[in-house]
């Protein structure tokens, strides 16, 4: 017995099932999307908004969050089985059931968006609700598994966020909160595609039609980097947008040009360096622009 096999043998029977079912919600993808959402605050608010406020935006979400997860993983437990980075799943294991792992996705989405009605606006919930619905019905069980374009449509589920931090403190939903949600739009592609070219062998082992298998490396990073051209200048939409001044446009333009640089690099010169190099940096490059919106809005106003 392995060192981490003892100490997990040692730990109470209670603590093990909720971890299971806390990895269920994917805790890391979770934390980008909350990324995301306070920047979208503190712009909508010119600020730091009501601190209550944030919290309890930050908890619906990730709730809601967890159970699109969940019911993902739920519906997926058949290709975790073959995929290699999927494999140790509770649900590929056998520690969690199918069934109690739909029951406590259907249930926590359910809470999420009763929790984010009483406690911010009644328009985030319906957002929060129709990310959720998104991504489990229309990236999960529609496209993931028939169109190489799974990730460009059913990724839009992941570019609710900001709106619904935007709709918690306002109520509705403006242009400023739309341009938000067209960057993570665009940035989805290449991220996740560049995780795709590493992965490459998993999806086609599993028959998931994701870009590189069924149209090539080539071709696949020809489009990373077509999408992060596109990606740029939507950024500097936000600009006018959301009133925003220096502070954000000068880190969206150098961080652009890094992203771009390496997108660059991988489609003319893929022998020079890793896919996983642009995919790295895609997670530290929407952290600094979405920092840098809310940084403007509270120093700048």
């Amino acid at each position: 017995m392995t060192v981490g096999e003892l100490a997990l043998s040692s730990r109470p029977q209670w603590l093990i099932t909720v971890r299971n079912y806390v990895s269920l919600t994917k805790p890391g993808i979770i934390a980008l999307l909350l990324v995301t959402t306070v920047p979208a605050m503190m712009v909508a608010s010119r600020g730091w908004p009501n601190t209550w406020l944030v919290v309890a935006t930050l908890v619906g979400g990730t709730l809601s969050a967890g159970a699109a997860n969940t019911i993902n993983c739920w519906y997926d437990r058949d290709i975790d089985t073959i995929m290699r980075r999927t494999r140790n799943r509770p649900l590929v294991t056998g520690a969690i059931y199918p069934a109690q792992a739909l029951t406590f996705g259907i249930g926590l989405g359910a809470f999420a968006f009763l929790f984010l009605a009483v406690t911010t606006t009644v328009a985030a919930a319906i957002l929060s609700l129709g990310a959720l619905l998104f991504y489990v019905f229309v990236y999960t069980i529609w496209l993931k598994r028939r169109t190489p374009q799974n990730i460009v449509i059913g990724g839009a589920a992941g570019a609710f966020p900001p709106m619904v931090g935007w709709a918690a403190v306002t109520g509705n939903v403006t242009l400023a909160s739309a341009v938000m949600f067209a960057i993570i739009f665009f940035w989805t592609p290449p991220h996740f595609w560049s995780l795709a070219l590493r992965m490459k062998g998993d999806y086609e082992e599993a028959g998931v039609p994701m870009l590189p298998v069924t149209n090539g490396a080539p071709y696949t990073r020809t489009q990373i980097f077509l999408y992060s051209v596109l990606l740029v200048p939507v950024t500097f939409a936000l600009v006018p947008a959301a009133n925003l001044g220096w502070i954000y446009l000068a880190s969206a333009i150098g961080s652009g040009a890094v992203f771009v640089g390496l997108a660059w690099r991988l489609w003319r010169r893929p022998e020079a360096g890793s896919p996983m190099h642009l995919f790295s940096y895609s997670l530290l490059y929407l952290t600094i622009v979405f920092v840098a919106m809310g940084l403007d809005a509270a120093i700048l106003g």
